[in-house]
């Protein structure tokens, strides 16, 4: 049986394990400590994404057949990252641009309906004024994109005015992002 020897090199990072040397923190105490430092906005002031990009995606997405939950998830939660990485890197005046221009209809009431809600609870939670389109907005009869049928009484409870309004119902971890 021949035996392989690894570089020399090699052989010096197996025989000497790194030890990990800083302070070791759960994840609260994590969040914590991001939430205590103050952003720092960035000199990039440009978006990449807004609402009417999404939606002319979501709008393919329909076309293709995807279900509207994968549409939520793909066209609407998309929105929300890109406005959250908006705002981390140019505060509320940035990320409220995201919603600026109007998103052309999809082809379904439910995620038309749900880009308004989406800019009317962001607008509402970081003090900035909807856009006049979100008033003229879908509304729908009664929808639960992501939730699961257990937890919909949950969803009929605590789903935000701003989509609750528009026949939308989520709950409290469905806007949660990692």
């Amino acid at each position: 049986m021949t035996s392989v020897r690894r570089p020399p090199s090699t052989q010096a990072a197996v025989e000497e394990p790194l030890a990990f040397q800083g302070e070791l923190l759960s994840v609260t105490a994590l969040l914590a400590r991001s939430l205590a430092e103050p952003d720092q906005v960035s000199a990039d002031r440009s978006l990449r994404h807004d609402a009417a990009s999404n939606a002319v995606f979501g709008r393919l997405l329909l076309a293709e057949g995807e279900e509207l939950a994968e549409v939520w998830r793909l066209a609407v939660l998309q929105t929300l990252d890109d406005y959250s990485s908006a705002l981390k890197r140019g505060g509320v005046e940035l990320a409220q641009c995201v919603f600026h221009h109007e998103p052309a209809l999809t082809g379904s009431a439910e995620i038309d309906a749900a880009f308004a809600g989406l800019a009317e609870y962001l607008a509402d939670r970081d003090g900035w004024v909807a856009p006049e389109w979100t008033s003229a907005a879908a509304t729908v009869a009664r929808w639960y994109p992501g939730v699961p049928r257990i937890f919909r009484e949950d969803a009929d409870r605590e789903s935000p005015p701003a989509f609750r309004r528009r026949g939308i119902f989520i709950t409290d971890s469905s806007l949660a992002r990692a």
